[in-house]
């Protein structure tokens, strides 16, 4: 290590000296690192030119592209504007026709036929009797329609024409299809209604006095079987019931939930006319 050490010390110490006592080896050593300097100084330019070279070009390039894009769109801007009117035309006008749905009311006045018209104006039908509390307190009844217990199922609160064209849908879905129904609620207070607001809209999204249920001319029903209530759309026989429940209640000059933008399949209400949603029925708070 010592000898290495020496004849490092000893080389560095002879080119000293050659560099101060001698000026030709003095001369070769700075020429060589001037000769390389001005040589990666001439690579560092040529090599800056080169990319300013290619950021030029790029740069006529994309002017070049835009001019293009904008005469293209000159060109065919009539087209453009057609296409784009053709396309927004089916979401606008959907917007518009389901426009109204939105609250969930729907104010289309529903015409019984004949057949349906003679039983409304000939018959005089009965409530089925009433229903033990329990059956409106099950766990898969509270999960499905919470806070049933405490609702009104007095048929005498609801309206007298509502009331008959409801009572024979019950008559028809027993004697034509099998299906036996019940009434979950009909009449329902402006307090309760408000409170039912509040538990969210998969409850009811109107408050009180926007709900035909504060005017006695609006019913939620469910089916019954083996003295259970049914009210899930997963069992595929209720599901069958709700759809012939809401071809029959339109049939005898009822609304159907279950054609709403947000489906309501077991509640129906009745469009008297002349009745205007939202007006204070006499004496209400």
């Amino acid at each position: 290590m010592v000898a290495i050490a020496l004849v490092a010390y000893f080389a560095i110490a002879v080119l000293i000296a050659a560099l101060l006592l001698l000026p030709a080896v003095r001369a070769a050593v700075f020429g060589g690192v001037f000769n390389l300097h001005n040589s990666i100084a001439k690579r560092a330019s040529a090599r800056a030119m080169q990319a300013r070279s290619h950021v030029g070009k790029s740069a006529k390039n994309s002017i070049s592209a835009i001019s293009s894009l904008q005469n293209l769109l000159i060109k065919r801007r009539l087209l453009i504007l057609a296409t784009t009117g053709i396309l927004a035309t089916p979401p606008l006008i959907a917007i518009a026709l389901c426009g109204h749905q939105l609250f969930q009311y729907d104010d289309t006045l529903r015409a019984p036929d004949e057949k349906i018209s003679a039983l409304l104006n000939g018959e005089q039908l009965v409530p089925p009797p009433p229903l033990p509390p329990e059956v409106f307190a099950t766990q898969e009844v509270e999960q499905i329609r919470p806070a049933l217990v405490d609702a009104s199922r007095d048929w005498n609160l609801l309206d007298a024409d509502f009331r008959t064209r409801l009572l024979l849908v019950y008559k028809i879905m027993h004697e034509q299809y099998g299906y036996d129904m019940a009434l979950l609620e009909g009449y329902r207070s402006p307090d309760r209604q408000d409170r039912l607001a509040k538990l969210g809209g998969s409850v009811t999204n109107a408050a009180a006095f926007q709900s035909y249920h504060q005017y006695g001319l609006a019913a939620d029903n469910a089916f019954l079987r083996d003295g259970k209530l049914v009210i899930s759309e997963k069992d595929p026989w209720a599901m069958r019931g709700y759809q012939l429940y809401g071809q029959v209640a339109e049939q005898v000059g009822l609304t159907w939930g279950g054609r709403w933008k947000m489906m309501d399949l077991g509640h129906v209400e009745y469009h008297k006319p002349g009745f205007v949603l939202g007006r204070k029925p006499p004496g209400a708070k």
